[in-house]
């Protein structure tokens, strides 16, 4: 499974924001990294580069490729609606992406982890592709022989359903995917006209 295994604080750094979780790195340093990284004197970006920038931390975010990436805009735009708004729609449909929602993964990258090694059901059936798309009404939940997991019960203590679009059962361990979210209701710091500007060049 193709997936980003670089650096990460040197990531958030470039973006100035902890979009790969808690970041004691960036915290310490919130400037760009390299040896320019904290000077003043930085050159304007273009216009081109400032919409380049926005798709690539959309990316990073959730952990998707550029092709991949570029797939998921091409759906986008040939569904009904605004397409930066369906483009993140599309992406937090995700089943990586709502396993991490639903409190059941820390981050996006231990869900997807979770999800390809079998641990995740979508329906009662054990789906391993982190990029399966849910529709609503799809329940998600833990394999029966994964919920006894430290590293899913650990996350799970501190997990509180804040998010309006999915709804979860502790006790059972499924949530359900009730809709697509509105765009006023993802939390991400994610300018998605600058994508749709940037593609439509």
């Amino acid at each position: 499974m193709a997936r980003y295994t670089g650096p990460k604080s040197k990531i958030a750094r470039k973006f100035r924001e902890p979009i790969f979780g808690p970041d004691k790195a960036l915290e310490k340093k919130n400037y760009p990294p390299g040896q320019h990284g904290n000077t003043k004197k930085r050159a304007k970006q273009s216009e081109y580069a400032i919409q380049l920038l926005e798709k690539q931390k959309a990316k990073y975010t959730y952990g998707i490729l550029e092709k991949q990436f570029a797939r998921t805009f091409d759906k986008a735009s040939r569904m009904p609606g605004v397409t930066g708004e369906v483009l993140l729609q599309l992406v937090e449909s995700r089943l990586d992406n709502v396993v991490y929602r639903l409190g059941i993964a820390p981050t996006r990258r231990a869900a997807r982890q979770l999800v390809s090694h079998a641990h995740i059901t979508v329906n009662g059936g054990v789906v391993n592709i982190a990029s399966f798309t849910l529709k609503p009404g799809d329940i998600v939940g833990v394999r029966e022989k994964s919920q006894s997991m430290e590293a899913i019960t650990t996350a799970l203590s501190g997990a509180v359903n804040k998010f309006p679009w999915l709804d979860f059962d502790k006790n059972s361990m499924t949530g359900k995917f009730i809709n697509r979210p509105e765009r006023s209701q993802i939390p991400e710091n994610i300018k998605e006209q600058l994508i749709v500007e940037l593609y439509s060049k």
